[in-house]
C-alpha cells in the first residue's frame, strides 16, 4: 500500500493477513540522514550471539536518545493511527516496546519463523500483544536478508496452524514501513548479498504489559525531559489505569518537571468505574 493510504484501510489490512506494507511513507533523504546519524554506533558494536539474535548480526537499543529523527519516526502520525486502533482494544495507553537498531552482515543465514509476542506469558488470541515496525535503512532484498513473513498466520485461527505455509518476501526500500502484529510469524531472511542490511524496529505494546526494551533505564528522566510530552509517555512516562507504573504514587511524568519535590503524596489514578466504587 502507498503513503496515501487512509490508516483506517491500512488497520484492515494488518487485521485480515497480518502485515502490511507501506511505501514511501517517510522520504528516502530523511531515513539517509537517520542511517548516517547511527553509522558511528554501528560501527562500535559487536555482532550478537546465538541463532536468534544472530552471530552475524548488530543489534543495538536506544534509538530514541541517539537520533532526533528517530523520535519522528515513533511519533508517525499514520502509524499511531494504526498501532492504536489494534492495541487500544485491550488497554488504555499504549508504550513503546523496542527501539532497536539491526545489522544483518552477509553469511548470516535465515532466522528461524517465530511470533513476537511469545515473549510474554498469557493466553493468546483473546487481543494482540503488540505491534511491530520495521523501518529499512538500505534496500530490503530477498538477497540481503528482507524480512520473511507468513500471511494470515496470525491470531487464533493462524496459531493454530502447524505449518504458517509459505512466506512473503518483504521487499521495499528505505521510507517503507513494514506493519506487523505480534501474533504474525515471521523472521529475518538470509543475507547472500555481500553487503549488509540495516533497519529499524520500533514496537508498540499494551501499556498494563512489561515492555522487551527496559524504558527507563533507556531514557532515565535526564534524557526523557528532552522529549515532547507525547514522546514521554510513550517511553513510559505515564501511568496505566488504575494506578499501574506509578512514582510514589504519582504518574512519573512527574519526574520530568524542573523542580521535582523532595517529598510527594499518593493521588489516586483510578478508571471510571473504579471511582464509582469508593
Amino acid at each position: 500500500m502507498s503513503a496515501a493510504s487512509s490508516p483506517e484501510s491500512l488497520t484492515a489490512e494488518l487485521r485480515q493477513q497480518g502485515y502490511c506494507i507501506i511505501h514511501d511513507l517517510l522520504p528516502a533523504s530523511t531515513i539517509a540522514a537517520l542511517n548516517s546519524d547511527l553509522n558511528f554506533k554501528f560501527d562500535s558494536t559487536p555482532f550478537g550471539q546465538g541463532s536468534f539474535y544472530g552471530n552475524r548480526t548488530k543489534r543495538f537499543g536506544g534509538l530514541l536518545k541517539r537520533s532526533p529523527i528517530a523520535q519522528t519516526l515513533a511519533m508517525q502520525p499514520t502509524i499511531l493511527s494504526v498501532v492504536e486502533s489494534i492495541l487500544g482494544e485491550a488497554c488504555e495507553t499504549i508504550q513503546l516496546n523496542v527501539t532497536q537498531a539491526i545489522e544483518i552482515y552477509p553469511g548470516e543465514p535465515r532466522q528461524f519463523p517465530h511470533r513476537d509476542h511469545d515473549m510474554w506469558n498469557g493466553t493468546k488470541g483473546e487481543h494482540e500483544f503488540l505491534v511491530n515496525i520495521i523501518w529499512p535503512l538500505t534496500s530490503f532484498t530477498a538477497q540481503t536478508g528482507a524480512t520473511q513473513i507468513y500471511p494470515y498466520s496470525h491470531g487464533p485461527e493462524g496459531m493454530e496452524r502447524t505449518d504458517p505455509g509459505e512466506p512473503i518476501i518483504a521487499e521495499c526500500e528505505p521510507g517503507a514501513a513494514i506493519c506487523f502484529l505480534g501474533s504474525t510469524a515471521h523472521g529475518a531472511g538470509p543475507n547472500n548479498s555481500d553487503t549488509p542490511r540495516r533497519a529499524l524496529v520500533i514496537g508498540y505494546s499494551l501499556g498494563w504489559l512489561k515492555p522487551y526494551e527496559n524504558l527507563w533505564l533507556s531514557y532515565p528522566p535526564e534524557v526523557a525531559r528532552s522529549f515532547s510530552p507525547e514522546l514521554a509517555k510513550l517511553a513510559g512516562y505515564v501511568q496505566h489505569r488504575p494506578n499501574l507504573g506509578n512514582y510514589e504514587g504519582q504518574c512519573p511524568s512527574i519526574l520530568l518537571g524542573d523542580n521535582v519535590p523532595e517529598h510527594i503524596g499518593a493521588i489516586d489514578a483510578l478508571r471510571p468505574d473504579q471511582e464509582q466504587m469508593c
